[in-house]
């Protein structure tokens, strides 16, 4: 259940980083999340993450969920390459592209795909 996997994650959203914040390693809890979920905008990560079965895992499918707050503001300022970042994620929200993220395919078809849409992008 996803309540049951997620008991050691808050599921609020984090507020941006203030100097009361506990840290971790150093880190506020929104400046690790903010750097994992930017990590998702890298085909070769997913299929890292996929390939230690990590995206197999009933908790960890639950992180991912949570961490839709992503999508609106104020937390969607923060990231640095919005795309890609929230289309993998939103993908990783179905099963069927976490099982197909293992196939150097579809990796590279996600790396084409991105590097295209920046191009057209830059163009506009």
């Amino acid at each position: 259940m996803a309540t049951e996997a997620s008991q050691d994650v808050s599921m609020e959203s984090p507020a941006p980083p203030t100097d009361s914040e506990p840290k971790y390693g150093g880190f506020s809890r929104f400046e690790i999340e903010l750097e994992f979920v930017q990590s998702l905008a890298n085909p070769y990560y997913l299929n890292h993450l996929a390939s230690q079965k990590l995206l197999n895992q009933p908790a960890f499918v639950a992180y991912l969920a949570y961490l839709q707050y992503w999508n609106k503001p104020p937390y969607l300022r923060y990231l640095t390459y919005p795309g890609p970042t929230l289309r993998h994620l939103e993908l990783l929200q179905q099963e069927t592209f976490r099982q197909q993220i293992m196939s150097p395919d579809v990796v590279q078809r996600l790396v084409e795909e991105d590097m295209k849409a920046s191009v057209d992008w830059h163009r506009e």
